[in-house]
């Protein structure tokens, strides 16, 4: 709904398109969920972008979503961490209208001609069409609560106040006498509640009941509420065992379940990576090196050391990237070469790996950092198969057998280890194939990678910066090959 001119009174909303017409308490309501429907109707005839920045979602998730708005369903999303679950949430308020009149002066946001508060109906009688309306953004028609065990009915609710009572001269069991909590404030809005199992039964039936029956018992006394909201949740499989459970009488009335997951594939992890990262400063980050970030995260998802249930974040392949930006800008900074992300980058990035992990009894007896540098060692190897696996690499594998050893150069500019490389057979022109550049920071970047990669295939084996040939148990001799 758009208004030229924003009316200040009553009176003059009703001179305005749309409201012409109209009498207080006409009980034509246009509901939260009504308003969703029309805007989100309007987006797809137009074919605007529904959810911005939510990515990989587009034949899974989000049908799912539009359907239960269409229908006008509360609707709970169901998933891991790290699944996008809370922007989705926040980006349906880009569905609200840009903004709406309420009833200035009273706590909780009500509507102009129809109100559901006794505050905002007493001051439409009081006023008529002298009473005095507020624009309500779409912004702050969104409220989220982060639920957590400790929560209560008066937080989400409200609570009797008896020094208000007395001053307006009421019992206690009158809703005037209520300070409001989250959700009456959220009304003719959207209220979220994340991590939904976490919240206790009882703090859940209040819920429910202000929501299906409109009223609820506060400190013994019945109170009647008839909100216009529209509930969303998020939860995470694991807490219905964990942590607690959704009462059933909840559960059934939400109307739609919709299951989120990590990313399908790498490409479009990368793509969520791109987005989120923030880095500061001219950092190039090669190809390969992007999509080793994201195989990480695919490959902590399928370690058998990794907690699958608690999952593996969105926000580790992020942080990571961030991380390994960083230290190659300091690298930069410190020894005045291009800024441009290595492996060794990568493996300083560690603190943001294990922070994202929670380890089963196995990984924990090998230890988080050794859990990681397994995760990265396997997932260079699936990224140097992926790309460059037929490549020919007999004539420097035979090399490392013989017992040479190659250090890879950490510091100095980047001609000089470019240089250093061509001490390995055919590294340096293998090197200029991967990176498809003529910088030589990048064919550093891509020989370090190379040396990882065969590492990761167990064609080498590495010691920090020192790569040499394979240990004898991780060797497999076929038809007189090592490979």
């Amino acid at each position: 709904m758009t208004v030229t001119a924003k009316a200040r009174t009553l009176g003059e909303l009703l001179q305005t398109e749309g409201y012409a017409g109209r009498a207080p308490f006409d009980g034509k309501i246009r509901l939260v969920q009504d308003e969703v429907r029309d805007n989100l109707t309007r987006k797809l005839r137009s074919g605007e972008e529904l959810f911005p920045g939510v990515v990989g979602y587009d034949d899974t998730v989000i049908p799912q979503l539009v359907n239960a708005l269409l229908a006008r369903q509360n609707f709970i999303l169901l998933g891991l961490r790290g699944q996008a679950k809370s922007r989705i949430l926040r980006a349906i308020t880009e569905l609200l209208d840009a903004e709406v009149p309420v009833i200035a002066g009273v706590d909780m946001p009500d509507d102009v001609l129809n109100p559901v508060g006794a505050e905002g109906r007493a001051l439409l009688e009081a006023h008529g069409l002298d009473l005095p309306i507020r624009w309500l953004p779409r912004a702050e028609r969104y409220v989220e609560k982060l639920a957590t065990p400790d929560v209560t009915v008066a937080d989400l609710i409200g609570d009797v106040d008896p020094i208000k009572a007395a001053r307006l001269g009421t019992s206690l069991g009158d809703v005037r006498s209520m300070h409001f909590g989250l959700l009456p404030r959220a009304n003719r809005g959207i209220f979220a509640v994340n991590e939904l199992a976490d919240l206790a039964p009882k703090v859940q039936v209040a819920l429910f009941n202000i929501l299906q029956e409109g009223d609820v018992q506060i400190k013994g006394y019945p109170i009647r509420l008839e909100l216009d909201v529209m509930l969303v949740f998020s939860a995470n499989p694991e807490d219905y065992t964990a942590r607690g459970k959704i009462v059933t009488p909840l559960k059934d009335r939400i109307g739609s379940e919709i299951r989120t997951h990590y990313p399908t594939d790498v490409r479009l992890g990368m793509d969520i990576t791109a987005q989120e990262a923030v880095r500061s400063g001219d950092v190039t980050v090669p190809e390969f090196i992007a999509e080793l970030v994201e195989e990480i995260a695919f490959q902590a998802r399928e370690d058998g050391r990794v907690d699958k249930l608690s999952g593996v974040s969105q926000r580790l392949p992020i942080s990571l990237m961030e991380v390994a930006a960083a230290n190659a800008e300091r690298r930069s900074l410190t020894q005045g070469d291009d800024a441009v992300v290595r492996v060794s980058d990568v493996y300083a990035g560690l603190p943001a790996i294990t922070g994202k992990m929670e380890l089963e009894y196995e990984g924990e007896l090998k230890g988080a950092d050794n859990v990681a540098r397994d995760v990265i060692r396997k997932a260079a190897g699936a990224v140097y198969a992926r790309r460059h696996g037929s490549a020919n690499t007999r004539e420097l594998e035979k090399w490392f057998e013989a017992g040479n050893v190659f250090r890879f150069p950490q510091g100095g500019d980047s001609a000089a280890a470019l240089k250093a490389t061509a001490e390995v057979p055919g590294l340096s022109d293998l090197a200029a194939e991967v990176a498809a550049s003529s910088v030589d920071a990048v064919r550093v970047s891509a020989a370090e990678f190379i040396l990882e990669g065969l590492y990761g295939r167990k064609k080498l084996s590495r010691a920090e910066e020192l790569y040499a040939a394979p240990e004898p148990e991780t060797r497999q001799q076929r038809g007189g090959r090592w490979n």
